[in-house]
Parts: C-alpha cells; sequence; structure tokens
C-alpha cells in the first residue's frame, strides 16, 4: 500500500502534516474530508531499495536506511550551512536537502520542519518538535543563530563539532572491536570444547578404562559441568544482566555503576577523561556562538550523558549563578583535572572562555585518541596469549592420555 503526505487544517484553522498509508490519492482525499479537515496537499511518497546504479528520478524516494544515524546530522548541517552562506533561503535549502537524505526516519523530520517553518515557525522550534533527532543543543544553537543572523557559521561550528564527535567515537570503537572479537572466539572455542569435543573424548577415555593425570580429570570434571548445568549456567548470567541492567538503569545504579568505573585502574581515569572532553567540547561550541554561560551548563548537564558528571555540573551552574567564576566551581567538585581548570580559569579571566574551552576539548581528546591506539597495540598480543594459554591447555588436557597410551604409559587401570 502506498504512503501519501498530506496537509490539512481543521476546523479551528490548526494545520496538520502527517504520512499516511492509503489506497490511492483519491480515497485518502475523501477520507479527510469525512473527518472534517480542509485538504491543502497530498504528496506521494514511493519507496525502493537501492541498488548499484539506482539514481533518484522525478518524485520517486530512495533510502539507504530507515533510522537516522550521526553521519546523516552531519551531512544535513553541511549542506544546510553551504547553501545558506550561498543566499539560499531556508525554505528552498530544506527543499533542495531532503531530497538527498538518506534516512527514512530524517526524510520525514526534515519535511515536517520544512512544513513547520513555511507555516511560520522558527527552524529552531520546528527542529524541538524532534527531540529524538534533535536535542536541545541543536535547538540551542539554531536560536543563537537565528537572534544573532550568523546561522551559516553556527551551522559550520556544529558540522565541525558532529564531524569530531564521530572521529572521536570511531576511533574509540576501532582500539576496541577487535579485542573484543578474540574474547568472543576464546569464550567460543572454550564452549565448543566444554559441550561437543570434551564429551567424546571422555567416552573414549572410559572406553580405554584409562587412568587419567590430574590435569585431564580436572578439565573433563569442569566440561562435564558446565554441559550439565549449562542452561542454569546461561539462565543465572541473563538474569544476573537483566537485574544489574534494571538496577544501574536507576538513578542511584547508574551512580553506583559510574563510582566503580571511576575506581577502576587505568578504566576509570581514561573514562574521567572521555567526559571531561565531551563536556568541554559541547561547552566550547555554546558559548563560543553566543549562549550564556548559565544556559550552557544548563544544556551540557543534559547532554553530558553521566549522572556523575551532571551533579558536578549542576553544583557549577549554582556556583556561576551566585557569583563564582566557573573555574572555582570546578576546583570545589574535585571531579575535573586540575590542568582543564587552570586553562578554564584562564579564560574567564581573559574573556576567551569559549577559546579556551576547545583548547581543553582538543588536548583531551588526543590524549585519548593516543591512549586508545597504544591501548589497541598492546592489548592484541595479550589477547592472542590468552587465547593459546587457554586453548593450548584445553588441548594438552586432552591429548595427553593419548600420547602416554601410544606410547604404551601407565595410565591403564591395573
Amino acid at each position: 500500500m502506498p504512503s501519501y503526505f498530506y496537509t490539512v487544517k481543521d476546523n479551528e484553522g490548526k494545520t496538520k502534516t502527517e504520512s499516511i498509508q492509503a489506497i490511492s490519492e483519491d480515497s485518502l482525499v475523501e477520507k479527510l474530508q469525512n473527518e472534517g479537515y480542509f485538504v491543502i496537499n497530498v504528496r506521494l511518497i514511493e519507496e525502493k531499495s537501492l541498488g548499484k546504479g539506482d539514481k533518484k528520478q522525478g518524485t520517486t524516494l530512495k533510502f539507504d536506511h530507515d533510522k537516522y544515524r550521526i553521519e546523516d546530522l552531519l551531512v544535513l548541517s553541511r549542506q544546510l550551512a553551504t547553501m545558506l552562506e550561498s543566499g539560499v533561503t531556508m525554505l528552498r535549502s530544506l527543499d533542495v536537502i531532503k531530497s538527498q537524505i538518506q534516512s527514512k526516519e530524517l526524510f520525514l523530520a526534515v519535511t515536517k520542519i520544512h512544513d513547520d517553518i513555511e507555516q511560520g515557525s522558527s527552524l529552531s522550534v520546528a527542529l524541538a518538535r524532534h527531540p529524538r533527532i534533535f536535542n536541545q543543543f541543536w535547538c540551542s544553537l539554531a536560536e543563537v543563530g537565528e537572534a544573532s543572523g550568523t546561522m551559516p557559521l553556527v551551522l559550520n561550528k556544529l558540522a565541525k563539532h558532529v564531524e569530531q564527535d564521530v572521529a572521536f567515537k570511531s576511533t574509540i570503537i576501532s582500539a576496541m572491536i577487535y579485542p573484543l572479537i578474540l574474547f568472543v572466539v576464546c569464550i567460543g572455542a572454550v564452549l565448543f570444547f566444554a559441550l561437543v569435543v570434551g564429551p567424546k573424548f571422555e567416552d573414549i577415555f572410559n572406553s580405554m578404562h584409562a587412568q587419567l593425570p590430574l590435569m585431564t580429570r580436572c578439565l573433563l570434571g569442569t566440561f562435564d559441568f558446565i554441559k550439565r548445568y549449562f542452561f542454569i549456567i546461561a539462565g543465572g548470567i541473563f538474569s544476573l544482566f537483566f537485574i544489574l541492567k534494571a538496577y544501574f538503569s536507576t538513578t542511584m545504579g547508574e551512580l553506583h555503576f559510574e563510582k566503580i568505573i571511576y575506581n577502576l585502574p587505568v578504566v576509570g581515569d581514561i573514562t574521567k577523561l572521555i567526559i571531561v572532553e565531551r563536556f568541554a567540547a559541547q561547552m566550547a561550541i555554546l558559548t563560543e556562538s553566543g549562549v550564556p554561560i548559565l544556559y550552557a551548563l544548563e544544556i551540557t548537564e543534559k547532554l553530558v550523558d553521566n549522572k556523575t558528571c551532571g551533579l558536578v555540573i549542576a553544583q557549577v551552574r549554582e556556583g556561576v549563578r551566585e557569583g563564582k567564576g566557573m573555574a572555582d566551581s570546578l576546583v570545589e567538585s574535585g571531579f575535573f583535572p586540575m590542568m582543564a581548570v587552570q586553562m578554564i580559569k584562564v579564560g574567564e579571566e581573559t574573556g576567551e572562555l569559549g577559546k579556551m574551552l576547545k583548547h581543553v576539548a582538543e588536548f583531551y581528546q588526543a590524549n585519548v585518541e593516543a591512549f586508545m591506539k597504544r591501548f589497541g597495540t598492546l592489548i592484541e598480543p595479550f589477547m592472542l596469549v590468552f587465547m593459546a594459554v587457554m586453548i593450548g591447555t584445553i588441548v594438552v588436557s586432552i591429548f595427553l592420555p593419548l600420547f602416554k597410551l601410544g606410547q604404551g604409559g601407565g595410565y591403564h587401570a591395573s
């Protein structure tokens, strides 16, 4: 069944724009009119899967994916900034951009934003109606750009911030993915030996009435325990996972989880640096764009995605409201590194707070990226050795009795 966009007005004069599936355009118009709406516009959405060599033609819409990705937002902000800088109007820019969007979800949002602006809404208000895609960070910057008449400049800053965020997250994920794959393969190999290979060798040894060495008996005993209670063990692990997940989703549980992470050697320090980088990067673009410091702190508190840091930012915001400097409040919290605090203090004293926050973000981003590269380089051989020891121990334990039996060794029962 085809999908349609429609724009209608109700009896009170309010405009409504939505997408809906209908048998035909005529049946949709008739349905809307029967519901008491005045139909302004109805447009067909035709979706086809993309293939190699496919091109967008006419009104046909093709999407690579349904849900939006951060890369889609990066392209959107870049394109919108470029077109506005070239003197293209906001409505015309959105009209051109939405025909090139590869995400169905983002396309629907941008279409609605276009229609809202066409009906007199501001960009910031239109963005705020789609909080799942455009958070308070986007809306506040759009509001600043509208008030100051520097929308292209603000969008360029936003695009650069998104671009750096994408690269930063990619660095962290790239450093973690290979060790994680090795760990999963190792666990899979152990389970395969425990559930498939071990029992077969145990049957062979029993049929030969072999007296097994201690290492082999311990291994086969462990395998037998895993096989016998596999579903109980798996169920216990899954139950514990969901219980902990439910607890850590609460405010108190999240604070406890973060405290545990912060107390871990190395991991705790690098986690703090990632959070400090995120805080500084968001505060830098907000303050440089002209957002008042108290409002910027309020926005960052919601976006930092860390309860502990969010509470610290709330205390800093209260301190600034009482007349303290931001750096003084950060010192009292004890959460932020002294070097970051000192740079922020210099920024406050020189009136270059946005610039210094940007330097703080760049410094800690470089530190985290360097650490993750070293971590990836060091953890890979460690994981390979770990796999070799685990699998090697299993192989030796299983085949050692066979070697002894083949050599006529003394492992037969008397």
